[in-house]
């Protein structure tokens, strides 16, 4: 599908001189809006939509014409970083290039035994990256960001919400809302490691879908209007005023891939928030994900995408601009950056996200 769910005004033109524009970038315009809109959005099959833009300027994917996607990078979150200064440096340093996001992940622990189940993502043997070891606090590190930045939005993905109490993690996401004036983004999973639910969370990892649900039944109590009332088998919340209330109905992105996920995506979230995937099984899923959720009776347009774009290697930053291209092709509206990951100091970080900015049509 075609950028599915971008409004109009989202599209933007090149008015400086392209090489491989031409002096009409208007036509061009007026060309993909011919491919088919609903309700004012663009919803034309990908092959009418870029044909038609490659018939009025013959650019490939049309990126220096059109950039609807938005852009966000990954916050420093881990010790390699001076965490009393380079999270602050950074975010307001984001927020001047003109990027739209922060994210922070979560990660309790990086165990000393990662054999058998104790691997990576639960794989025999797997060692788990380094920086899993010293990773800081999400929600905090986010909570930095807000008090510097203005308009770039908060993002966690993910957190594991079966790590935490459900009562106060709602309490905390609703916090941050109302603390950074409404630019929180809850993107929640259901985590994968057994020592970190051995060490935190209130289930049994195999639970964990079901605590899953259970945090969202509890945070749309939480972040409804007072009193608060809640009861299940596990927890009981007395009619209660419990404050402050999010400044907007915070978006739930929800990840994975198993059928199991992609269900609870369908039937709960606001959108769908995959990691590690390529650009083609994205845009394959999220058309199952549509498919889904018409079937259960929603509006498949209300299932949004947000991805992430990983990075290994700072010197090639233009793969990166092009997996971000390829994501935005299969309808994935928002993507973050994983740069910190790749740097070794905020010197280097900030380096890499200026050539970033400077690669990304209508930012340079």
């Amino acid at each position: 599908m075609c950028r599915e769910g971008v409004s109009r005004k989202t599209i933007t033109t090149r008015r400086a001189p392209h090489p491989h524009i031409g002096a009409n970038p208007d036509a061009a315009i007026q060309a993909l809006m011919s491919a088919g809109t609903r309700d004012g959005l663009i919803t034309g099959d990908v092959g009418d939509c870029w044909t038609a833009m490659y018939a009025a300027i013959g650019l490939s994917r049309a990126l220096s014409m059109v950039w609807t996607v938005k852009i966000g990078i990954n916050l420093p979150q881990t010790t390699s970083y001076d965490l009393a200064s380079d999270v602050t440096t950074f975010a307001r340093e984001v927020e001047r290039l003109g990027f739209d996001s922060l994210w922070a992940y979560d990660r309790l622990l990086a165990p000393e035994d990662q054999s058998g189940v104790h691997g990576l993502y639960g794989m025999p043997g797997v060692p788990w990256p380094e920086r899993y070891g010293s990773t800081t606090d999400p929600l905090i590190t986010l909570a930095l960001a807000a008090a510097v930045t203005e308009r770039v939005e908060l993002g966690t993905g993910v957190l594991v919400a079966p790590l935490y109490l459900p009562v106060r993690l709602a309490k905390s996401l609703a916090a941050l809302d109302a603390a950074s004036g409404g630019r929180v983004i809850a993107g929640l999973g259901v985590g994968w490691s057994v020592d970190e639910f051995e060490a935190a969370a209130s289930r049994p990892i195999e639970e964990r879908g079901a605590a899953l649900d259970e945090f969202l039944d509890v945070a749309a109590a939480v972040w409804g209007p007072d009193p608060v009332e809640f009861d299940n088998a596990r927890y009981r919340i007395a009619a209660s005023r419990i404050n402050p209330k999010p400044v907007r109905r915070i978006p739930i992105l929800l990840g994975g891939h198993s059928e199991a996920a992609l269900r609870r995506v369908a039937r709960r979230a606001d959108g769908w928030l995959p990691t590690g995937m390529p650009a083609s099984a994205v845009g394959e899923t999220l058309r199952r994900l549509r498919e889904m959720a018409s079937a259960g009776g929603r509006d498949p347009y209300e299932i949004r995408c947000f991805s992430q774009a990983g990075v290994a290697n700072l010197e090639d930053l233009g793969r990166v601009v092009d997996d971000i291209a390829a994501l935005a092709e299969v309808g994935v509206e928002h993507v973050y950056v994983t740069l910190p990951s790749a740097a070794a100091d905020l010197a280097q970080l900030l380096a890499a996200t200026e050539k970033l900015s400077a690669r990304l049509p209508g930012r340079s």
